[in-house]
């Protein structure tokens, strides 16, 4: 159908509902409530029921295909609200969604969400699919020099007036992050209702944020911010995402690393074991610096941690997994790893 952006697709919902929604890109804050839209939407017109699908990289796609045939067989009307926290569907899912898109079920509303893709991801054949029956909706991060307007725009909405010095604060504070800042604006709303915001209050309600996603905490990890990974993997805590997301990105890096090291043993260029390894141009760096701080036995090393993770998040094994989790993450940054504890939020 259309590639729509974030504030045009209120419009088009109004039109017609689509059979298929991609929300894709690295603002959070934009997917869920464009999420929240579409479902409200979709309920208005009788998709009264949903289901949730976590698609991570051992995901059984059969399960997406039975729930889609289990629908049609029953004439339900409900939203299948599929998330891919990679952005990868891998080869089965992109054959699976590229069947579903030949002949979309009229009684299914699918609502995917996705991170950032990139150009590759964007040109394949399951993204054109649904492209074609569908509406893709990318969402970015603003700009820091954007980020103010929006923080007034925001405030206006809740009846709040704000001194340039306090959006300003408020700007910086959150480091860039649109959820962080909503949730501060309507913390502000709840303290000082219809009330002109300046410096003091924001001092005063404003908790320090920062974006916090499953890409930062690798990301600082793989260069070696051992502070930095300490600071996001506590937001992700607090934030509430799930262990098991946290531990499957920390497993794909080292997994990756683990594999470039054991090529270049035996003599591999680094960049055809970067190649082989499947590590994105815009990952090179990250992992070159990983590289140059741990041995092929401390990838290895590594790599058998996450193993004992990966049991210990199912509740087969002893220990906070939280303690665990940072322990890994500062073997990956070069840290100590023993009695690791995460800050307090406070």
């Amino acid at each position: 159908m259309v590639r729509v952006y974030p504030d045009k697709l209120p419009g088009e919902l109004g039109k017609q509902l689509a059979p298929v929604y991609l929300l894709y890109g690295d603002e959070p804050l934009g997917q869920m409530e464009t999420g929240d839209l579409i479902r409200q939407q979709a309920r208005q017109q009788g998709f009264a029921e949903r289901e949730v699908i976590f698609a991570l990289e051992d995901a059984d796609w059969d399960l997406l295909r039975h729930a889609s045939d289990s629908l049609s067989l029953f004439s339900e009307l409900r939203i299948i609200d599929l998330r891919i926290p990679s952005g990868k569907p891998g080869r089965q899912g992109a054959e699976v969604l590229k069947t579903m898109m030949q002949e979309p079920t009229p009684d299914i509303v699918m609502l995917i969400s996705m991170p950032r893709l990139d150009r590759s991801a964007t040109n394949s054949a399951w993204f054109k699919a649904i492209d074609k029956v569908g509406v893709t909706v990318p969402f970015y991060q603003l700009a820091l020099n954007q980020l103010p307007a929006w923080i007034e725009q925001r405030m206006r909405k809740h009846r709040l007036q704000a001194t340039p010095d306090a959006i300003k604060l408020i700007a910086s504070r959150v480091e860039g992050n649109m959820l962080a800042a909503q949730q501060e604006i309507e913390r502000l709303a709840l303290l000082y209702p219809e009330t002109e915001i300046d410096t003091p209050q924001v001092l005063s309600a404003v908790a320090e944020s920062a974006r916090f996603s499953l890409n930062d905490v690798v990301d600082a990890a793989m260069r070696g911010a051992a502070n930095r990974t300490l600071k996001v993997l506590g937001g992700l805590r607090d934030e509430g995402v799930v262990p098991i997301l946290i531990l499957w990105s920390l497993t794909q890096e080292v997994r990756a690393g683990t594999r470039i090291a054991q090529s270049l043993a035996v003599g591999i260029s680094p960049d055809a074991a970067m190649k082989a390894a499947g590590v994105w141009q815009n990952r090179r760096q990250p992992m070159q610096l990983a590289l140059s701080r741990h041995s092929e036995q401390s990838w290895l090393e590594m790599l058998a941690t996450t193993a004992q993770l990966d049991r210990l998040v199912k509740g087969q094994g002893q220990g906070d997994v939280w303690d665990e989790l940072a322990g890994l993450c500062l073997k990956l940054a070069a840290g100590e790893s023993a009695g690791i504890t995460l800050p307090n939020s406070a």
